[in-house]
């Protein structure tokens, strides 16, 4: 591939480079090419001005310029972002995969202040290898891409590692929300059906589609696909997508609610419900699970699982109608679950 800024392209090292120039001396705005987790292509534009806006507020709530670690892909917004805020501290960023291990490379991070973003996916790897405590000696790990588990968190926390959680995409230059609380000069708020939406210097100039671009950024404001709502701290909390919610035999079942309670069960590592086309239901709800270990097999039968989601106190109508289990979830390259892999099994 050739390395490139429009679309983003090309090795780790070589986009650096590009970045490098793009940030110190300017140029037209760059493109991040992201198939979302439904397979829908997109083209996001992104302005020099609104990359920049969002590393710099970036690096004022973590306290600093600093040193990063290079582990996710640069292609995708947060990997590109670990670049750009690299070229804002004038530091080569640490390539993960040039390092035997990643306390190597964690140990090889420049600079005054230490950091890393990685997705959940990467973190649980390091707790189920106990390795957790190789990120303590970070000044701060951002954790974004999909939703952090509390246990996951418990784990971090409890290793001594500095955990910062991020809401953002493609469109809003990456994380813009930290631990709730939205950058400096980002707003957000919440219409009246739940959806988040989001304004402020660090958002996209629009898609190369016109059309795709008018029906979410209107009036300064750009129109996510997130459902939340905003607590009395002040914090933003998502708690689901727009199309989060299927019609299965006449009942709304909200996927958010049921992947929870999956999740929660005993004997499973990870899951996921999905909503799949049915003639007879309209939308057949499926869990596909990750189990513990072996031994947990027999515990994740169908009626097993469907108890579960009553004893969490969902309604018996939200529960799966099928279990598929997996040895791991198919994720796309910003840590979410890749659903559209997953309906088509």
């Amino acid at each position: 591939m050739t390395a490139g800024l429009r679309p983003v392209g090309g090795s780790p090292r070589e986009v650096f480079d590009l970045v490098q120039a793009w940030v110190r001396d300017g140029g037209a705005p760059l493109v991040v090419r992201t198939s979302g987790s439904t397979g829908e292509p997109k083209d996001v534009v992104l302005s020099r001005d609104a990359v920049l806006a969002s590393a710099r507020a970036s690096l004022e709530r973590l306290g600093g310029a600093g040193g990063w670690l290079q582990a996710i892909p640069v292609t995708g917004i947060g990997g590109l972002q670990v670049l750009v805020r690299s070229a804002l501290a004038g530091l080569e960023p640490v390539h993960a995969d040039q390092h035997a291990a990643l306390a190597e490379a964690v140990a090889a991070i420049p600079g005054p202040r230490r950091y890393a973003s990685l997705v959940p996916t990467q973190v649980h790897r390091l707790v189920d290898a106990g390795d957790i405590g190789v990120l303590a000696p970070l000044d701060a790990l951002l954790i974004g891409g999909a939703a952090v588990a509390p246990d996951l968190l418990e784990a971090l926390r409890a290793a001594g590692v500095r955990v910062v959680r991020t809401y953002g995409m493609s469109e809003t230059s990456g994380g813009c929300v930290y631990d709730g609380l939205p950058l400096d000069d980002v707003r957000v708020r919440i219409d009246d059906a739940g959806q988040v939406h989001v304004a402020g210097p660090v958002l996209f100039d629009g898609y190369a589609d016109p059309a795709a671009t008018e029906r979410v950024l209107r009036d300064g404001w750009f129109a996510t696909a997130d459902v939340g709502e905003i607590g009395a701290d002040g914090r933003l909390r998502i708690t689901g997508r727009r199309d989060d919610v299927v019609i299965s035999g006449g009942v709304n079942v909200p996927l958010p609610a049921v992947t929870a309670a999956l999740r929660a069960h005993e004997g499973v590592r990870d899951g996921v419900a999905i909503g799949v086309p049915d003639d007879e239901w309209g939308a057949r709800v499926v869990a596909f699970l990750v189990p513990d270990d072996a031994v947990c097999l027999d515990g994740l039968r169908l009626d097993e699982v469907r108890d579960g989601i009553e004893e969490a106190g969902l309604p018996r109508s939200w529960a799966p109608r099928e279990v598929v289990l997996l040895d791991a979830l198919p994720l796309l390259p910003g840590g979410k679950v890749d659903r559209q892999a997953l309906g088509s099994r």
